[in-house]
């Protein structure tokens, strides 16, 4: 006796109705279908969001529908149970026609109900619960509310603190990128404001610093353009105040529960590029071997920058004894034995009689590994011209320059 299954429309919307129909005859022919359960009964779905006590959504439970109004809340039944997800929404589908009470329970306990929401066929009913609501909250026993007090100072503290780090990290971002682009002014009132809102926050004091020795050496240009000497006071009090960042940094830094190795690092390294630009040799030299002992991985770097400051400030001599050290750290360092050479060259002799030109001692072996290092590199060319121009060799795959 075969069986044939059919669908069709319903008043469900696009909701099929299943109906089946019995033949006699081995399916040739079958009778009128009749339908496998009532065409007229549409279930319905729920949805909605849950905030807690303290307005955050309620990140886990689940919310729960019964009809069995009197039974106590150990023996009541619920027809349906939807979990609530981590943002705190929940959905439900396949809810029958019916008047319910939605609960919302977490950990098998009762938070929060609405203990009339009616579903006719096919609704989709958006049931949201908000616990701080002043009912909410009225019907909570004085600890439970002694509790959320608290917990609400707590997490106003909270807010307001990441809210300070928001704009301390805003600045800092501000500060940074007006230091690229050279708006050096620009970038000390950012972090004059970050340095008073947060004044133990080292790395606010590095970049303060920063501003502050952008702003100094560009007063140090425009001074030597117009014709005034390097001790010009303004412009000292300028770098003497980058300087008092760096030291103000170093100091909070090594206060912190964590010092970091790389603030100290970088703010004595700018410190010392700081002294040597006002050609405080001694000074400068004390900063960068700090930031190398701080930070021994890059002690190659720092000894160049500093024999690279104290070159450009025009103390060749503690250039020189600045460029072994960052050699002995990094011997692959071509620009170190450049600088190395630069230092050496000014101290060459001519011989009256020959006209022979003598190098000091290093400083044709400095040259030549610097081609080693960078055949093509910025100052390989300068370089095979001296070499060549003193009737030095080139000691290497590469040929000198032609003299012009």
């Amino acid at each position: 006796m075969p069986v044939k299954l059919m669908k069709s429309k319903t008043s469900c919307g696009k909701r099929y109705l299943r109906k089946c129909s019995r033949s006699d005859d081995g399916g040739t022919t079958f009778g009128p279908s009749i339908p496998i359960y009532n065409p007229t009964v549409c279930t319905g779905g729920i949805h909605g969001h849950v905030n807690n006590a303290i307005g955050q959504p309620l990140n886990k439970g689940e919310v729960r529908l019964t009809t069995d109004r009197g039974a106590d809340e150990k023996s009541r039944k619920y027809q349906y149970t939807f979990p609530i997800d981590a943002n705190g929404d929940y959905k439900g589908t396949g809810i029958a026609p019916g008047n319910y009470v939605v609960i919302v329970f977490l950990d098998n306990k009762s938070l929060d109900f609405n203990d009339s929401v009616v579903f006719a066929n096919g609704d989709d009913k958006a049931v949201n619960f908000d616990m701080t609501r002043k009912e909410y909250v009225d019907k909570m026993t004085p600890e439970e509310k002694k509790t959320l007090e608290e917990y609400k100072k707590k997490n106003a503290e909270v807010m307001a603190g990441n809210q300070k780090i928001a704009n301390l990290n805003g600045l800092l971002t501000q500060a940074r990128t007006d230091i690229k682009a050279g708006n050096y002014d620009s970038a000390i009132t950012a972090m004059q404001t970050a340095t008073t809102q947060k004044p133990d926050e080292a790395i606010l004091w590095v970049t303060l610093a920063d501003g502050q020795l952008g702003a100094a050496d560009t007063a140090a240009k425009a001074a030597k353009a117009a014709g005034k000497p390097a001790t010009d006071p303004d412009v000292a009090q300028k770098f003497n105040d980058s300087i008092a960042s760096y030291k103000k940094a170093v100091d909070l830094n090594a206060a912190s529960k964590k010092p970091s190795p790389d603030t100290a690092a970088a703010a004595y390294n700018q410190m010392g590029q700081a002294y040597g630009k006002m050609g405080d040799a001694k000074n400068a030299s004390d900063a960068y071997d700090q930031a190398a002992k701080t930070l021994p991985t890059n002690a190659g770097m720092y000894y160049f920058n500093e024999a690279a400051t104290l070159f450009n400030a025009g103390k060749p001599d503690e250039a020189g004894a600045a460029a072994d050290k960052a050699i002995a750290a990094d011997p692959k360092r071509a620009d170190a034995y450049y600088i190395k050479g630069q230092s050496l060259i000014p101290k060459a002799s001519v011989d009256p009689k020959t006209q022979k030109i003598t190098a000091p001692p290093g400083c044709v072996e400095a040259y030549q590994q610097y081609l080693e290092l960078a055949p093509d590199g910025p100052h390989a060319q300068e370089v095979k011209d001296i070499l060549t121009g003193i009737g030095a060799t080139v000691k290497s795959s590469y040929k000198a320059g032609k003299k012009s």
